[in-house]
């Protein structure tokens, strides 16, 4: 079913000097005016080509700049307009043969049913372009959360000092100098001036789960310039883990990298859109061949001509499941609405819903979704690799006075794993006095803290915690069974050794050191940190998301296979899926898949769980090669990298707490990253489509029995078997008791595996049942033509229409109630909606021609002996619909 582009985006406009994109990075400009790449410039060829310096710009600088180049705001999204959502529903196959229908009716004279194919078309669209403009309107409610100012430093003119003030974000411009802290957003694209102890989550950018450390270069090196996220650059789109930094604005708007990840306007096609167009083709090649037949068989065998055409267009609005526009909308309105309303979750396109059921592999990161996105501390090992709580407590004193005497405005999330796991043991750093601390540094990869230890005032104790081999590079010894041996190269290696298998086991691990210094009052400095002696090492993990171990296990029940694809370390990524209980089988990097496309790439990838080290391109390859293969694809993602691997997937979808790019391209809005969220969502979706798919089994194979028999019946009787008057009531009956199905409540199995339409299965399902159906209408032609013979002697027609009329109802309410699969348990004794609209169409089927209105539609009532051989042919009828189901399923489920 085609959908509308959610949104369109504006063009933004051009906020960076060109001069600075002139010059490959990495090169000064030759005539030295500093034009190039900001991340290939010094600092003050960058200053002085954005007319800024340290102090930043004054205010009538900013000001000219906001007015010439616009506010720092990612290009708009224009939602769609409703007018618009209504034209675009039209394009449906459906409603598009609907339409023609509606006008060959038109053109044929039959208003009556001109007027209902029209109601049909106008409500089918009101409903899908309804629920859809609600979706937007919940979309652009999100969108108001993000964060609106921004720390710059500005002068009120040239002579004043500068000050730092709040501003909202819209107002940067290109020049500003910006400060940043803990928790901050980057509000636009920084090349750093000044920064200390900095790290930046960039995960929306890149996928690493860490942190990153990034530090302030005067003179760039060719090599760090080059690099896709230079150290000395923070993007628009990332966040400040810790520490702090003073940044000069490069870039707003749509000039950020951010913005430059923008989603294309169409996409490909959904598992929902290829199932039901290839339904719609089949079912139109039909109705190409069946009008013309009826013709050409009336005019050979009975003489007639033209006036056989509206019974020719009946039977092929007999055919077209007139509902389906309509069931399919309502059906997945209400699941779209029951989540919103229950869960929070937001279906931005309603066909999305049957995607959602449809899914047989869902891809996904691991932060977030498998793991919290902070570590704690697995265990503390001594040199010998044995458990040693000491070396957790001497951590847990280098986070604390780092944190308290460096003025650190929060920990990092190593420093809190540590705290955290020495609190469980009762560690103190408060027991010793804080001296001074030396915080991390990206270059020297370390932290220090300088302590004093109770009475023990001419001594002052170093206390180091950082990366493995920066700190083993600071050791002369290590503390074993209570001595100091010297650290000499085999324990050096044995030691790095264990580091490396921790790291390949998915561990994380910082070294601590000690070493005791006399007593001074003058500043500690990196160079005293020499003769260290090595304590042991602290082993973290990635915490795991509590709910996610039990939502594998649902997903995995429900036949959907989880894809970990990840920019982490592969260790990282299988520790975490061993944890949860996933098997990660094979660990995949994405550079052994480099060289491996379409067929051969899906099925490298299907044999395993985990691909670690993918770029966005690496996910979008992946996602679009498992969706070529066949298969439907779902793909969780909430950052910028995540984009071209949104767009590739059947459904795509994202957290409420995604990057906006990221959450206007998705099809689904969770209101968490949480995995029983998405279990939900494709619950309803399967619960939607499997009422949809219901219908269509059920309309088709009744639809296609009633047209053969009609064709059957047209050869071999003296008259037309039922006048187009009395097929549009029978088809109105009929469409207006399936209305239940978009309300039904389906069984346990259709939820136990993805439900897809498919158009080969749907052919063969309604080919079987609609020649059963067909030969119960048969059975009924010899039983009124006895009847009527044996009790009234004459085979006047209007006899035959009404008992005709009676057995196609009530073999289509038996049809409703029979072949609807695995209700028992869903239902108990409450009747459902289908079996009220089972009861009311039965009770139709009888009474209207023995009513009034017979007449009028030039119906009489038959013999009474019909009846009662009519109840036979169904008996016989309901006997063989019933092992035919049984056997289908039996079937259906076992392949």
């Amino acid at each position: 079913m085609t959908s509308v582009p959610e949104t369109t985006a504006v063009p933004g406009t051009g906020r960076t000097p060109s001069g600075i994109r002139d010059v490959p990075a990495g090169h000064a400009p030759p005539d030295g005016s500093g034009g190039g790449e900001p991340a290939a410039l010094t600092t003050l060829q960058l200053l002085r080509l954005l007319g800024s310096g340290p102090r930043g710009l004054t205010e009538e600088q900013a000001g000219d700049l906001l007015v010439r180049h616009g506010e720092n705001t990612v290009p708009a999204w224009r939602p769609v307009s409703w007018p618009r959502r209504f034209l675009g529903s039209l394009r449906d196959p459906f409603t598009t043969v609907l339409l023609c229908l509606g006008l060959v009716s038109a053109a044929v004279a039959s208003w009556g049913t001109a007027c209902v194919i029209m109601v049909l078309v106008v409500v089918s669209c009101v409903l899908r372009s309804g629920g859809e403009h609600h979706a937007s309107r919940s979309m652009a409610a999100l969108r108001e959360l993000v964060a609106t100012t921004a720390s710059v430093q500005r002068r009120a003119d040239d002579a004043a000092p500068p000050q730092t003030r709040e501003i909202p974000v819209d107002q940067l411009v290109v020049g500003d100098v910006v400060r940043l802290g803990p928790g901050d957003l980057v509000p636009a694209d920084l090349r750093l001036l000044r920064a200390s102890g900095l790290t930046v989550h960039q995960a929306a950018l890149t996928g690493e789960s860490a942190p990153v450390a990034k530090y302030a270069v005067d003179a760039p090196s060719d090599e760090s310039a080059g690099l896709p996220e230079p150290p000395h650059m923070c993007f628009q789109g990332s966040s400040v883990a810790s520490g702090s930094g003073t940044a000069l604005v490069v870039a707003t708007g749509a000039d950020t990298r951010f913005a430059a990840y923008r989603p294309p306007r169409r996409r490909a096609q959904s598992a929902f859109d290829r199932s039901v167009h290839g339904i719609a083709w089949t079912l139109i090649r039909f109705m190409l061949i069946m009008p013309p037949l009826v013709l050409m068989a009336d005019g050979a065998l009975r003489g007639r001509g033209l006036e056989t055409l509206p019974f020719a267009v009946a039977v092929a609005v007999g055919l077209t499941p007139e509902m389906l526009p309509v069931i399919v909308t309502a059906a997945l309105a209400r699941g779209a609405a029951a989540l919103a309303r229950t869960s929070g979750v937001i279906v931005k396109r309603l066909p999305a819903l049957h995607d959602l059921g449809a899914i047989d592999v869902l891809c996904l990161d691991k932060t977030g979704t498998l793991t919290q996105d902070r570590p704690v501390v697995e265990r503390a090992v001594d040199a010998r690799g044995r458990p040693d709580p000491d070396v957790l407590g001497w951590a847990a004193v280098n986070s604390f006075w780092t944190l308290e005497l460096a003025e650190l405005p929060v920990p990092d999330s190593l420093d809190e794993a540590v705290l955290e796991a020495a609190g469980e043991l009762a560690a103190d750093p408060l027991e010793y006095d804080g001296i001074a601390a030396l915080p991390f540094d990206p270059v020297r990869r370390v932290a220090t803290a300088v302590v004093r230890r109770p009475g023990q005032h001419g001594t002052h104790t170093l206390v180091v915690k950082g990366a493995v081999e920066d700190v083993l590079d600071r050791c002369a010894s290590f503390r074993a069974d209570g001595a100091e041996p010297e650290l000499d190269t085999a324990t050096r290696e044995h030691l790095l050794a264990l580091a490396d298998r921790g790291a390949a086991s998915g561990l994380r691990l910082l070294a601590v050191a000690v070493a005791e210094r006399p007593a001074r009052s003058g500043a500690y400095t990196a160079a005293d940190l020499r003769g260290l002696t090595f304590l042991g090492l602290i082993e973290l993990r990635d915490a795991l998301a509590p709910s996610a171990a039990a939502a594998l296990d649902v997903l995995a029940r429900r036949g959907v296979e989880v894809k970990v694809l990840t920019g982490d370390h592969p260790g990282t990524a299988a520790r975490a899926c061993h944890d949860l209980g996933l098997d990660p089988g094979e660990v995949l990097t994405a550079d052994r898949l480099g060289a491996l496309s379409g067929e051969a790439l899906a099925a490298a990838v299907g044999r395993a769980t985990v691909v670690a080290r993918c770029t966005a391109q690496d996910k979008a390859r992946i996602v679009t090669a498992l969706r070529e293969s066949g298969r439907s694809t779902g793909f969780l993602g909430d950052g910028v990298n995540d984009l071209p691997a949104l767009q590739a997937a059947d459904v795509s979808i994202c957290p409420r707490g995604g990057v906006d790019v990221a959450r206007e391209a998705a099809d689904v809005v969770l209101a968490e990253k949480d995995l029983t969220a998405i279990d939900g969502a494709i619950t309803a979706g399967r619960g939607s489509s499997a009422n949809i798919a219901a219908y269509l089994r059920i309309t088709l194979s009744s639809n296609l029995g009633n047209v053969i028999a009609m064709l059957a019946a047209g050869l071999l009787l003296p008259f037309l078997p039922m006048l187009p008057a009395q097929v549009l009531v029978q088809n109105l009956c009929f469409d207006a008791a399936q209305l239940a199905f978009a309300f039904d409540r389906p069984g346990p199995a259709a939820m136990r595996r993805p439900t897809v339409l498919r158009p080969r299965a749907f052919l063969r399902f309604i080919t079987a049942f609609g020649v059963l159906n067909a030969t119960a209408d048969m059975a009924t032609f010899a039983v009124l033509a006895f009847a009527v013979h044996t009790t009234a002697g004459s085979g006047d027609p209007q006899i035959f229409h009404a008992g005709w009329f009676t057995e196609n109802l009530l073999t289509q309410a038996m049809v409703m109630l029979l072949l609807r699969a695995g209700r028992r348990a869903a239902e108990g004794r409450a009747p459902g909606p289908v079996q009220l609209a089972v009861v009311a169409l039965a009770a139709v089927g009888v009474l209207l021609p023995l009513s009034p209105l017979g007449p009028l539609l030039g119906m009489y009532a038959p013999p009474p002996l019909y009846y009662l051989l009519l109840a036979v042919v169904l008996a016989l009828y309901g006997v063989a619909l019933a092992a035919a189901s049984a056997r289908y399923l039996r079937r259906s489920q076992g392949s």
